[in-house]
């Protein structure tokens, strides 16, 4: 989501802020800006709807100079896409503020600072924040105190960077929510909502807690915590990789990552995955002896990550004989809920910061379970924090916003704590041998999927005037249906929706005609006949179907029917190998569509708001 970068330096980081910008493009955005100040007090600002690269000429135009400064990608929440709504935000052309998140009680503020004298000149929940601020430095020595005052008054979700014109020689940042990192250089240092915007300029990092407010120098920074006590925080070496600049020769980002599949899964296994299980200590330090207590696994997470939980559920149960539930994380942050004995919460996050499935860990906290393991994508992230656990799925910067190899390499993830947990609960010799050896036969069949990839740009060619779509599995395919539409939907615009095929009598059919494809996946396991039953239920409707099916299947192509034969596979790793022809078909169906498939509209990478 929204991208934050500042820095405070003696040289003009003008263009830090914006290389800054340019490496968070892919979290989505629709408009961008820039404050900057000198060493005489002068403040300029610019701002712009679009591209970050759009702001860069102005910034170039305008030859803007300054040794502080803050940046902003901004993804419309509170008002129009406008560029009075983007940020950084003003207050009497002293304060400036950039913001991720949302104030919730910005209304009764803003009802507040009308009252004091204030004019707001946006739509924005984030100039209340400006206006705050410069109302505390009234009755405040400095500006860190004047933004702790200010921030005790705001509910919700924040992450946010204040300048002070009188003071060029500081910035104050606070963290409730929305994540910042402090980047540490020589002489200078600087603030982002990502490591990855700050790369070019160090390796060394402090991540900020929750309720954390900082003082940042040239030199110094302090830190005091939620109760206004100076804390240290741990300085962290990154050893992360960022290739945003890069596409290897693809023509975007999303086709490169999936192409990138078979070596993602490769790291994800080496060196955890031994010829007779698993290497020890791979889900973090004290591991093996919480997961022999686990009875029951408790999943959360949002969008794909939701998708791969789905599926881990059917390979928790049927193979390591441990219950499991599953639950989008805005939905239990919102319900009571009770906790199984000897219960495993397991979150899954790409970015590590998705607020709802932060939020769920940390009332899961509080209501008791045994423990807490993240599949993350991220070193360093909230989730990896602040969870027991970890299992990092080393996929490496994902840029395209509609999720690929962080999908495959979290399924990765869970097939390993399949066995994991299997070796405590039963797993039979023979499921073991099972999935080991399918996991260790994935990268090689990830790359002969892969080679579907002509056929499936030509087949793409027949959903140009496509407006609706149907995605259909049985069993662990049917997450993957999901997952199958949800890429759809993200990159082309049609409205894709995902049945378990043996719903299609209990109201789907009603939509069969022969303008509605039909997708279905169709792996060679003992659910086969059920579903070539559901196949001939839309063909008696005179329904058009693309059927993804394992060459030993039998299906056939026909006037009404497009077989694709995928490569095939064991059973265990049958749902990651049949997520990469889905993920094709919505690509090249994207580039016909004509759409911004690296950026879709109104979606971001990481939702670090509710």
């Amino acid at each position: 989501m929204c991208g934050i970068v500042g820095a405070v330096a003696e040289r003009n980081v003008v263009e830090i802020l914006l290389e800054g910008l340019k490496r968070l493009e892919y979290r989505g955005y629709d408009s961008a800006g820039v404050a900057l100040l000198d060493s005489d007090g002068n403040l300029t600002r610019l701002r712009r709807t679009g591209k970050v690269q759009e702001l860069a000429d102005a910034v170039a135009n305008e030859s803007a100079l300054g040794a502080t400064g803050i940046a902003h990608t901004r993804w419309a929440t509170h008002g129009g896409v406008t560029e009075a709504n983007a940020h950084p935000h003003f207050s009497s052309d002293r304060i400036a503020v950039v913001h991720n998140g949302i104030i919730e009680n910005y209304l009764e503020l803003r009802k507040q600072l009308d009252n004091a004298g204030y004019t707001f000149t946006s739509d924005t929940d984030t100039e209340t924040i400006a206006h705050q601020v410069h109302e505390e430095l009234k009755s405040s020595d400095d500006l860190l105190s004047a933004v702790q005052k200010a921030v005790k008054k705001f509910h919700g979700a924040y992450g946010t960077v204040v300048m002070d014109r009188e003071d060029p020689s500081r910035v104050v940042v606070a963290r409730s929510g929305s994540p910042l990192v402090i980047g540490l250089g020589l002489g200078e240092n600087f603030i982002a909502s990502d490591q990855l915007a700050l790369l070019p300029v160090t390796r060394r990092f402090i991540f900020l807690e929750e309720g954390d407010v900082a003082e940042i120098t040239r030199r110094t920074v302090k830190i005091v915590d939620i109760d206004g006590n100076p804390v240290e925080r741990d300085i962290v070496d990154s050893v992360v990789e960022h290739d945003a600049g890069d596409k290897g020769g693809y023509r975007h980002y999303m086709l490169k990552e999936i192409h990138e599949q078979p070596t993602v899964v490769r790291n994800a296994l080496k060196g955890r995955l031994l010829d007779n299980g698993l290497a020890e200590g791979i889900f973090g330090q004290g591991a093996d002896e919480l997961l022999a207590k686990v009875q029951h696994v408790q999943i959360i997470a949002c969008g794909t990550s939701y998708h791969a939980g789905m599926t881990a559920r059917y390979w928790l149960e049927q193979y390591a004989n441990v219950s499991c539930n599953v639950e989008i994380a805005s939905e239990f942050r919102y319900r009571k809920s009770f906790v199984q004995p000897n219960s495993l919460l397991v979150t899954i996050s790409q970015s590590g910061e998705t607020a709802d499935t932060l939020a769920a860990l940390r009332l899961a906290k509080e209501l008791g379970y045994m423990g807490s393991l993240t599949v993350c994508n991220v070193p360093g992230s909230s989730l990896v924090r602040e969870s027991d656990l970890a299992f990092m799925t080393k996929a490496g910067a994902e840029i395209g916003v509609a999720s690929t190899k962080a999908f495959t390499t979290q399924l990765t993830a869970f097939l390993m704590l399949t066995l994991a947990l299997g070796q405590h609960n039963g797993l039979s010799e023979e499921d073991g041998k099972s999935i080991i050896s399918a996991l260790q036969s994935l990268p090689a069949k990830l790359e002969e999927t892969l080679l579907l990839s002509e056929g499936i740009e030509d087949l793409a060619e027949e959903f140009a005037d496509k407006h609706h779509s149907l995605f259909l599995g049985r069993g662990d395919q049917y997450p993957i249906a999901m997952e199958g539409a949800l890429k759809l939907k993200e990159i082309s615009y049609i409205h894709a929706e995902a049945y378990a095929s043996g719903e299609l009598k209990h109201g789907p059919l009603a939509l069969i005609d022969d303008e509605m494809p039909v997708i279905v996946v169709a792996p060679n396991n003992e659910l086969l006949e059920k579903l070539k039953s559901n196949v001939e239920e839309v063909r008696a409707r005179g329904g058009i179907m693309y059927v993804f099916a394992d060459k030993q299947a039998n299906f056939q192509s026909d006037e009404t029917m497009r077989v694709i034969n995928v490569p095939h596979c064991e059973a265990p790793i049958a749902p990651i190998i049949y997520t990469v022809p889905l993920q094709l078909l919505s690509y090249y169906v994207a580039l016909i569509k004509g759409t911004d498939v690296d950026q879709p509209r109104n979606l971001a990478k990481s939702v670090t708001v509710e």
